[in-house]
């Protein structure tokens, strides 16, 4: 049987992440949140405080890009796979709206994208992986077996991150997931460097309408039409 790379792309927020785990757990393959490898940078310069009232001083960080390890591991006590950031579990703190705020304008840094690119395309040189972000289809594998490109409605996205948020973040409000996630489209999609853009072999997934198994159902029908 074929050993597949599979690149999921799409908007923030649409449950990229999600979904990517349960096909790599159902094909027993490995999984790449490259989303959280940005927001591991992203927290790497708010910890050096290369981040100042949303400014950032990206000749520094460039400079300490090599100072950067990122792995994940599978935690049997979650059940689920975890960010690590030199050696230090950040799972949680990555996904915080702080982190949130900074990671597309940390994304669009040319030096950082070169930098993570090549430790993904190493991740997926044996194949039997699946990776998403917002390049994978395009920029790190543009030859990848399967290439799906989700979406969702910015309303919807917005509700189930509020609904994610409220409990670890019970201050946040639904207006400001609402804008932070409208500036990371935009921001994503106008970047100088591998824009967010759907590969033109990618089969599009609106997920507005979808429960999660329906979701996970019809993308596992095309995979498998792939391995034969």
């Amino acid at each position: 049987m074929k050993k597949l790379i599979i690149a999921i792309d799409g908007h923030s927020s649409c449950g990229k992440s999600t979904v990517a785990k349960q096909i790599a757990a159902q094909l027993n393959y490995a999984y790449v949140d490259t989303g959280a490898m940005y927001r591991c940078v992203t927290l790497f310069a708010f910890q050096n405080f290369f981040i100042n009232e949303n400014k950032i001083d990206e000749e520094k960080l460039i400079t300490r890009l090599n100072e950067i390890d990122i792995d994940f591991r599978y935690s049997a006590e979650n059940q689920r796979n975890e960010t690590y950031l030199n050696g230090t579990n950040v799972e949680n703190e990555i996904r915080s709206l702080k982190i949130s705020e900074m990671v597309s304008p940390i994304a669009k840094i040319k030096e950082v994208r070169a930098f993570l690119v090549q430790q993904q395309k190493k991740m997926g040189e044996k194949g039997a992986i699946v990776m998403d972000g917002r390049d994978i289809g395009t920029v790190v594998f543009p030859n990848a077996n399967v290439k799906i490109f989700m979406t969702a409605s910015v309303q919807i996205r917005a509700e189930r991150r509020f609904k994610e948020l409220k409990t670890s973040t019970p201050d946040v409000s639904f207006a400001e997931i609402f804008k932070n996630i409208e500036q990371r489209d935009f921001i994503d999609s106008n970047r100088a460097e591998s824009p967010l853009r759907q590969a033109d072999d990618a089969i599009v997934l609106d997920n507005s309408f979808l429960t999660p198994q329906e979701q996970l159902d019809w993308i596992m029908e095309k995979i498998k039409n792939k391995m034969v």
